[in-house]
């Protein structure tokens, strides 16, 4: 988010209404949005950790796999 100073007067305005309707002063808004942004982003994080296809074999763990196969006739 955007620090109190980088706010133009119309997103000013804005938040600072945001703010009175939540009973917070302007800057403890602006702070509270940054921390909810800040978790937002470490859990769309963790779940794009967790979507990541499983990383492929490599030549040892392929070599395993084919040790414990039966004989072929």
């Amino acid at each position: 988010m955007a620090k109190p100073q980088e706010l133009t007067e119309g997103q000013r305005a804005y938040e600072a209404k945001r703010a009175a309707k939540a009973g917070m002063t302007l800057e403890k808004w602006l702070a509270e949005k940054d921390r909810r942004a800040k978790l937002e982003a470490a859990e769309a994080a963790k779940v794009a950790e967790a979507e990541k296809p499983p990383a492929p074999k490599g030549w040892f763990g392929r070599l395993l796999d084919k040790a414990h196969q039966p004989l072929k006739k």
